[in-house]
């Protein structure tokens, strides 16, 4: 399956716990993107950024495609209003199956499985097999230790500097568009 043009994959958290202003941050995003004609493809689920980000698509009248695994189905965990819904075995189809469909890659904040996802796709388009942009809405400086060890992995030789024209960070989601530039992208 090839991407589809001006297709965004969205990583982001799924916590309820986490602060208000991260899930405003991911609603304005899903509003952005749907509102510039953007498909939204996310993992699919219901509750916090992820939640938020949905809805914020769906209100503006967007197209919004969730891949989740199986269990969290079972579990209850999927959001029922979505464009499409693909149920797929595992988490490792789903992180494949959502960065296929992706012309390009936002990392919201989130938890573990979100900074899986993000590595996972900075790793692949160094590597070549990604050629997407990839950016990074660092909310309330939420990326900043995660930035900063990375530049401490460049400055003690475990990876060149080359990879920091990988990624674009950005303060919020008025950035992620202009980020993006998908006139640039083949």
């Amino acid at each position: 399956m090839a991407a589809e043009p001006r297709s965004v994959c969205v990583y982001c958290g799924s916590s309820e716990a986490s602060d208000d202003a991260y899930r405003e941050t991911a609603r304005a995003l899903g509003r952005l993107l749907a509102s510039a004609g953007c498909t939204v493809v996310y993992g699919g689920g219901r509750a916090g950024l992820m939640g938020a980000l949905a809805e914020g698509a769906l209100a503006a009248g967007g197209r919004i495609v969730g891949v989740i695994p199986r269990f969290m189905v079972d579990l209850e965990w999927g959001h029922d209003d979505l464009t499409e819904l693909h149920v797929v075995e595992d988490m490792r189809t789903r992180k494949h199956e959502m960065l296929t469909r992706a012309s390009a890659v936002v990392a919201l904040p989130g938890g573990t499985g979100t900074l899986e996802e993000l590595f996972e796709a900075v790793t692949l388009k160094r590597l070549g097999l990604f050629s997407g942009p990839i950016v990074i809405v660092n909310t309330r400086g939420y990326y900043d230790a995660l930035l900063a060890q990375l530049r401490a992995a460049i400055d003690q030789r475990f990876m060149d500097a080359g990879p920091v024209a990988v990624w674009t960070v950005v303060a919020g989601p008025e950035g992620v568009l202009p980020a993006i530039d998908f006139a640039a992208i083949r």
